[in-house]
């Protein structure tokens, strides 16, 4: 059976590597299409150096956007696929 994971339990979660486990930042906020719920992007604060040279997409106030499709599993951790982001 799936569990439901709600978006308040999402952020505040570390985004961690799928490949190499490093640290990417924090999930500060999700980005969806509110008509049918579908996620767009994590929003991230404390981004890492790592993950800021990835060139990834920015918002309007300039924070990192991870694309939704890049996770993998939640848990402790949000863990995401680098390969997918680059």
């Amino acid at each position: 059976m799936d569990q439901k994971v709600r978006a308040g339990d999402i952020v505040g979660k570390a985004i961690i590597s799928e490949e190499t486990g490093r640290k990417f930042g924090i999930v500060s906020n999700i980005d969806f299409i509110t008509e049918s719920g579908e996620l767009l992007n994590l929003i991230i604060e404390q981004p890492t150096k790592h993950l800021s040279d990835l060139n990834l997409k920015q918002d309007d106030k300039g924070r990192l956007l991870v694309p939704f499709a890049a996770v993998k599993s939640i848990g402790d951790f949000v863990i995401v696929s680098e390969n997918e982001l680059i």
